[in-house]
Order: structure tokens, then sequence, then C-alpha cells
């Protein structure tokens, strides 16, 4: 009778145990301690104002100015040696100049969304890893070779804004990456 209460016993702590470890195990983690963990891996790579141009039938139209960020994985960044934000401007001159992503005569239909991905797909091949997680675009504008050419001709004037296409803002909760002159990560 003795041997038949304990093996009951030890039948249920066993039980309980792999109840309790089972539940444990299959617990979903928690998404605000993940999202965290994610943000502390992210780094705000701050762009250049770059100015494009835009060419039609062999003669330069107008000039595109804009300024692209880009949210980075930190640990991956650390290994690359080129020099970043010269890379980040030789591709946004690839996909806007030599791929003619954006036209001067289509700049309303503008698909914001699409270029990202695009830049992003681009400059991770270029890297050989997925370093650039996101892809900010804070400022896109476009001016005519006639509206520059009309401002300068004023004496004292100086040009204003062109026609904006897009403007995101940059995320206030990711660590931007720390310039150091110039030179490579």
């Amino acid at each position: 009778m003795l041997k038949l209460i304990i093996s009951g016993v030890w039948v249920a702590v066993v039980t309980l145990g792999s109840v309790y470890f089972s539940i444990q195990v299959s617990k979903a983690p928690d998404p605000a301690e993940e999202e965290a963990r994610k943000k502390a891996m992210q780094e705000l790579v701050k762009g250049e104002v770059v100015t494009f141009p835009v060419i039609a039938q062999g003669r330069v139209e107008g000039y595109f100015l804009t300024r692209t960020s880009f949210i980075t994985d930190k640990t991956k960044l650390g290994e690359i040696t080129l020099p970043i934000p010269e890379l980040l401007t030789d591709e946004m001159y690839t996909e806007l100049v030599g791929d003619k992503v954006i036209r001067v005569s289509d700049n309303r239909n503008f698909d914001l969304k699409s270029f990202k991905a695009r830049v992003k797909e681009a400059l991770n091949k270029k890297l050989g890893s997925e370093v650039v997680l996101d892809v900010i675009v804070e400022q896109i504008d476009y001016l005519t070779k006639e509206e520059i050419l009309s401002s300068m001709s004023k004496p004292g004037s100086t040009i204003k804004s062109g026609e904006r296409i897009v403007s995101e803002k940059a995320p206030d909760d990711i660590t931007p990456a720390k310039s150091d002159g110039g030179n490579a990560h």
C-alpha cells in the first residue's frame, strides 16, 4: 500500500513539473521586450542633402534635392570598412539618375514604398548582408531649371523651396550614428 501511495505522489510530481516546464517554454515572449531589444540593435545613419540632375533628351530639365537617412543594424554596420555616407550617396545616384526611378513628367505618382524597398535591397546587396533595415526619405523636392535660373537672376534673392514630393521624419527613438569626420566605420 505504501508503495502505491509513493508511486502515485511521484507520478503527480512528475506530471506537475512537466506541465509547468511546458507552459514556461511555450509562453510567448513579451512584445515590448522584443521591440526594445530590436531598437537597441538599430542605429540611424543620417544622410546629406544631395542634388540629382534630371536629364531628358540630352539636357538638364531640373534637379531633385533629397535627404535620405537609413536605419541600420548596429553590429553589422560596425563590420563595414567602407565610408557609409558616400556609399549611400552613390546608391542614391544609381537609383535616381542611372535607373531613372523618378520621372519628371510623372513625379505626382511617385511610389515611395517601392523606391525605399529598391534602395534598401540595392544597398544590402552591395554590402553583402542585411545592414540597412529601413530607408527614411526625409525630403525629395524638385526644382526646374527655369525656377533656379529665375531665382538666381534677381539680385539678393535665394532659391525658394521647390515642389515637395515626399517628406518623412526620422524616428526619435533610434540612436544616431556617431560622425567620424568622413572616415570609414
